[in-house]
């Protein structure tokens, strides 16, 4: 190749260089994925060597995608599972992961703000959104569908239209399960303290809760029954409230693994032992479930598969795809520790 112009290099000479045919340089130029690695690096290789650059009409480099992953706070061991998982997808993707915060609430309904928002995401290169638990996002999923931008919502708030896609997880089973598992430990006063009724996956667990007690022939008691946001706060506030009645239950099936701790330090605060007096069930099965005094029994959610598979459905969107089903459920079950008991 010596005294040749890099301009008159061809794709035979890359070939010949690489020891592949023609074709296999091309696929390799074009991005295909049906080269193996080494053979795509002795291309890639050749091609550095020799010079080699076709024409702009007829190969563009590859261009590493980007996706936008949007939440309020990451302030819960449930947001930093499910980022991970995300995350680890997206590495494997070769994909870029770009951290937003959404429009202030305070204009987020609005169209233009919405617009301006999405706008902002497209400069950015970004070919679809991955939102977290995002509030009130309507006029934000109206923007990015009127410019053909896919959306992905876990664990979706909020959400009044059906053809918007999301990922969650079996709700309604994992708090029938939960309710289940007291009920076969002999507890007949289960109580509840969920999470916003705005949000699909806490009405969902509180759904199951009741089928459970309906199949047991025991009606609600709306009295032992509570509901806030997914935070420690609300369990304290609330595990103090039940556990202070005349006639407190003895186990209560929460709407995460943040309120049962609430009322872990509740129970403590007021010397009622758990599991003695008290049995406790969280729902995620995040890693703070295995800190706790004692160990909770929690509904393990698979958290990292959630943010994985929202990685997965997003990309295969903007590659014109559309998901089997808009709305995708991954499994829950049920780890026992030490938290639960029979009934007193």
């Amino acid at each position: 190749m010596a005294g040749r112009s890099p301009s008159r290099v061809t794709l035979v000479d890359v070939a010949r260089a690489a020891g592949v045919t023609k074709g296999t340089v091309s696929k390799v130029l074009n991005d295909r994925s049906d080269v193996a690695a080494d053979t795509r690096a002795r291309v890639l290789a050749a091609v550095e060597q020799l010079g080699y650059r076709p024409p702009r009409s007829q190969w563009e480099a590859p261009r590493t995608r980007t996706l936008a992953v949007v939440f309020e706070a990451l302030d819960s061991p449930y947001l930093t599972n499910v980022l991970q998982g995300i995350l680890a997808a997206a590495t494997a993707a070769d994909t870029n992961l770009l951290v937003r915060l959404p429009p202030d609430r305070s204009v987020r309904a609005t169209r233009a703000a919405a617009r301006g928002w999405v706008a902002e995401q497209q400069q950015a290169g970004v070919v679809g959104i991955i939102g977290l638990t995002l509030g009130e996002p309507a006029a934000v999923l109206q923007a990015a569908k009127d410019v053909g931008m896919p959306f992905v919502m876990v664990d979706p708030v909020d959400i009044h239209d059906p053809t918007v896609v999301t990922i969650g997880s079996t709700n309604w089973a994992g708090g029938r399960t939960a309710t289940e598992h007291l009920l076969g430990l002999g507890h007949r006063r289960i109580g509840w303290i969920g999470g916003p009724e705005a949000s699909a996956a806490a009405r969902e667990r509180f759904h199951g809760y009741t089928a459970a007690l309906d199949s047991a022939g025991l009606r609600l008691d709306r009295t032992i029954v509570r509901g806030g946001l997914f935070s420690v706060e609300t369990g304290v506030t609330f595990g103090q409230e039940l556990l202070r009645l005349p006639d407190p239950p003895t186990a209560v099936v929460c709407g995460d693994d943040e309120i049962a701790v609430g009322l872990l330090a509740a129970a403590h605060e007021l010397a009622v032992p758990v599991p003695e007096r008290l049995s406790v069930v969280g729902f995620d099965d995040t890693p703070q479930a295995l800190w706790t005094t004692p160990a909770l029994t929690s509904v393990h959610q698979p958290l990292t598969g959630m943010g994985r598979m929202a990685v997965e459905t997003v990309l295969a969107m903007a590659d014109g795809g559309q998901p089997a089903s808009r709305q995708v459920q991954l499994v829950t079950t049920l780890t026992v520790r030490d938290s639960t008991a029979p009934a007193p």
